[in-house]
């Protein structure tokens, strides 16, 4: 993989046939998302921005059950890091369950449902199950090519590191792998676990993704954030997050690629690789930062009346990628996947994709 020194064209392509199961692991908040076309009434009413992600709070648990009753809903199974991990199965196809990923849900109805989703996804999830919270619910509340998302943990929220990841037949699937994912919602969920991962990988010279995920998690979970991010070998985000994060950083510029730039050369413990940095911008370039360069890639054009749903795109963007780095491909390509399954992914409602890719 990555060696310092090495640029994004250099690394050698290492045929998918070489791939074993559980090569890519993934740790975070599996949700049954509900999605639904609204309008601004709805979003008013639930004092939601068009385009956010926010944790519920009291003032919008009527939400689920309203945006049920009111509009014609979706079930898809998600949370961010499940969502990137399918996704890069999905890129890769065989063998099946190079995907590893753990998480918390209920013992319930939905927590069947995304069982079965990931049976389906072929990925290898391995849930702790509990039965004081219930599985976990996302709502998308799209209007036009925006979307809103409002997610309520429950269960998700309630992962143990001593009674799931520390457990020796999990700790071994965590060892396997040599790629690692983890979405910055996570952070508030079990930090203890994430730094656990994040110094294994750290310790063995592999690779451990981050993704700042939203803006609240720059904003409210810094702490949090800063005290993975020396272990973090590639870091996942978009334009609004990117913003806050700056800001929270006092990097001084707005700038996207100065801000790439910056949190590239933010401090490092495994200094054998340098941190690669990777911002979207929705549908104007994405900004990669190694080293002190900076390179951007233009996305696939897409004409917007083919645009159903752009609410999977960041986590399509992240599998497309990880499916690239856990085949040890030039980051170039990694961008290049990326893009193809974003793309693929906002002309479909939630996170779905057809049976099979047609990326070369």
């Amino acid at each position: 993989m990555f060696a310092s020194g090495e640029t994004d064209c250099t690394s050698a392509k290492t045929p998918t046939a070489l791939l074993i199961p559980n090569s890519l692991f993934g740790m975070g908040n599996p949700l049954l998302d509900i999605s639904a076309v609204v309008d601004k009434d709805f979003l008013d009413k639930y004092t939601l921005k068009p385009n956010d992600q926010i944790l519920a709070e009291d003032k919008h648990k009527a939400l689920f059950e309203e945006i049920v009753k009111k509009f014609k809903v979706e079930y898809h199974a998600g949370g961010a890091t499940q969502n990137s991990i399918k996704l890069a199965q999905w890129m890769i196809q065989e063998p099946h369950n190079v995907g590893t990923f753990f998480g918390c849900i209920g013992k319930d109805k939905f927590g069947e449902i995304l069982k079965q989703k990931a049976e389906d996804a072929h990925i290898d999830a391995h849930y702790y199950e509990q039965d004081e919270e219930p599985t976990g619910t996302c709502a998308a509340c799209i209007t036009g090519d925006n979307r809103s998302l409002v997610a309520n943990l429950a269960a998700a929220n309630c992962y143990k590191k001593d009674k799931h990841l520390d457990l020796e037949e999990n700790w071994k699937l965590v060892e396997k792998a040599k790629v690692y994912y983890i979405a910055g919602f996570f952070l508030t969920v079990s930090l203890e676990s994430i730094l656990k991962v994040a110094k294994h990988a750290s310790e063995n010279n592999k690779l451990f993704c981050l993704n700042l995920s939203a803006p609240f998690i720059c904003q409210f979970f810094k702490d949090n954030l800063m005290q993975v991010m020396p272990y973090v070998d590639v870091l996942f985000g978009n334009e609004t997050e990117a913003a806050a994060f700056a800001k929270e950083q006092d990097f001084d510029t707005t700038d996207i690629k100065e801000i790439a730039k910056k949190a590239q050369a933010l401090p490092k413990v495994n200094t054998k690789r340098p941190r690669i940095v990777v911002l979207t911008q929705g549908k104007d370039e994405t900004t990669m930062a190694l080293h002190d360069k900076v390179q951007t890639f233009p996305v696939l054009k897409i004409d917007p009346k083919d645009i159903v749903d752009t609410n999977g795109a960041g986590d399509a963007f992240v599998g497309g990628f990880l499916s690239g780095l856990v085949q040890e491909k030039p980051l170039n390509q990694c961008v290049k996947a990326a893009h193809y399954a974003a793309n693929v992914i906002i002309r479909r409602a939630g996170c779905t994709f057809p049976e099979k890719p047609d990326f070369k």
